[in-house]
């Protein structure tokens, strides 16, 4: 919880550009627990999980350690709208194999090995690409953006694909055409759920870019 507290602490130091281009926040009060609260409140450490979000956490912490001024202290930040898709510590793993060949299994060594890979300003880039500053979208909010572009505090959008038949499917379209795209994990909707930040497990992690 101390880690949590320093980003609230610094978070209002990153949020001048986010918020100035954010889209009108609803009107309509909801609680004010933050993010990074309910995804660190199963210890804040790396475990055998892979359903959870330990590495995502880390390397927010990360990120935000390197670069006290990085808008990824948003999520520290209950007062503040935000929707996130949020990668399980599987997805990751998913992607440190695309990247290398190598299946991780340590869920430090995965993380350990994006940094080595990535470095703190790229990682910075992954992270932002799956926040979507200024808005509370829950569940059903998503499945009516079927089609929209949703642009996410990267700067960059992200497609809504929602298939209902032969079973209920969300897909989000990111910026790696060569790569299989992520899809919401149903069990994984409305984390966070009355409060302006949400968010929604995803099984891969969205790519800004092309990586194959």
């Amino acid at each position: 919880m101390r880690r949590v507290s320093a980003l609230l602490a610094i978070s209002a130091l990153a949020l001048g550009a986010i918020t100035a281009a954010a889209p009108a926040a609803n009107a309509k009060a909801v609680g004010e627990d933050s993010l990074a609260t309910l995804l660190t409140s199963d210890g804040d450490q790396f475990d055998k999980n892979a359903k959870d979000f330990d590495i995502l956490t880390e390397a927010a912490f990360a990120v935000v350690a390197a670069k006290p001024g990085s808008p990824v202290a948003l999520v520290a930040d209950g007062t503040k709208r935000a929707t996130v898709f949020a990668p399980t510590d599987q997805a990751f793993r998913v992607l440190v194999k695309d990247l290398t060949g190598e299946t991780i299994r340590s869920e430090k060594k995965i993380f350990e090995k994006l940094v080595e890979l990535a470095g703190v300003d790229t990682i910075e880039t992954v992270l932002l690409y799956h926040v979507i500053p200024g808005k509370t979208l829950t569940s059903p909010k998503v499945l009516k953006a079927d089609g929209a572009k949703v642009m996410t505090a990267a700067g960059k959008t992200v497609k809504v694909d929602v298939r209902m038949k032969p079973s209920l499917k969300i897909t989000l379209k990111d910026k790696d055409k060569g790569a299989q795209d992520p899809k919401v994990i149903l069990s994984a909707l409305d984390l966070n759920k009355g409060n302006k930040q949400v968010a929604h497990g995803i099984d891969r992690v969205l790519r800004p870019i092309t990586l194959s």
